[in-house]
């Protein structure tokens, strides 16, 4: 599973200013990413704003990012919801041709127990033809997958890889990374801490903040990965103040932003999510400049 080691971008889907996706503006992205040497791409995570897509969006999405990436990097489909039953639908009807995983996103919303986790995620596994990336992000679900769930779920079910691990607590991601399967992947799911992350055995992240400075970001996870932390250090802080703006107005407001000054496509959502505000943007744009 080395494909998964280093840069993977969660990207942003760009929208024309009707709320139609912006294929030429998504294709622009796919490009950048390429071009600034990530190692894999993720379509229609919550960066994405998967939630608020059709189903046909969804495909027509996922049908244009493969046919554009064609090949030159991995690409991961963000499959995810708090109804076991319809994901299991969606996994086994995706068109698997072009795509090298599945990301998932731990059941929202409903909060279930530990065992309904775990339950939720071996349906989904079985009834995948793809590996399955396990997504804990509990500011957005409103529930934790615990370590021993993570670590239960990678020991007992072959067709889940890794784990994209936002949970914010260190606690935790000790206790996954010193007891979880050698080939297990731990990802960073939080751009901040991805140099410490990496430390303790990350294999890398899934990132926003690579959407805006794909180049910048991919190297400095490279040189974590290659022990070269003094020279990894130094470009994390020179990106910090970058990312933490980036977020200061929600997520992908932030980022859609930045890619907005870079021109690569506008910074339209779909409601209930909506624009940062003036002094933000000004803020984003101003610290992109300082970054080039």
């Amino acid at each position: 599973m080395n494909k998964f080691h280093g840069t993977g971008v969660a990207m942003v889907t760009p929208f024309n200013a009707d709320g139609s996706v912006d294929y030429e503006g998504l294709r622009r992205l796919i490009n950048f990413q390429i071009d600034g040497g990530v190692e894999y791409l993720v379509s229609l995570g919550t960066t994405g704003e998967s939630s608020t897509l059709s189903k046909d969006e969804k495909m027509s999405v996922w049908e244009f990012t493969k046919d554009t990436v064609a090949g030159r990097v991995p690409l991961v489909a963000g499959i995810g919801g708090n109804s076991t039953a319809e994901i299991v639908e969606s996994v086994k009807a995706f068109k698997i041709s072009g795509y090298d995983a599945i990301l998932s996103v731990s059941p929202y919303y409903n909060r279930p127990s530990q065992e309904g986790i775990y339950q939720h995620y071996k349906a989904v596994a079985e009834a995948s033809a793809l590996p399955i990336i396990l997504y804990n992000v509990p500011a957005r679900t409103g529930s934790n997958m615990c370590a021993e769930t993570t670590l239960r779920l990678a020991h007992e079910n072959k067709n889940i890889i890794g784990v994209k691990e936002a949970a914010g607590n260190f606690d935790q991601f000790n206790k996954t990374l010193k007891d979880k399967p050698e080939e297990f992947l731990f990802i960073s799911g939080d751009d901040a801490v991805s140099l410490p992350l990496i430390a303790m055995g990350a294999v890398g992240i899934i990132s926003v903040v690579g959407n805006a400075i794909p180049g910048l970001f991919s190297e400095m996870i490279r040189l974590c990965l290659d022990g070269k932390f003094k020279e990894a250090q130094c470009m994390h802080y020179k990106v910090l103040d970058f990312t933490n703006s980036i977020f200061m107005e929600g997520n992908p407001a932030g980022i859609k932003t930045a890619l907005k000054h870079l021109g690569i496509c506008n910074d339209t959502l779909r409601l209930p999510l909506v624009n940062v505000s003036e002094a933000t943007s000004a803020k984003i744009q101003k610290e992109l400049k300082e970054l080039k």
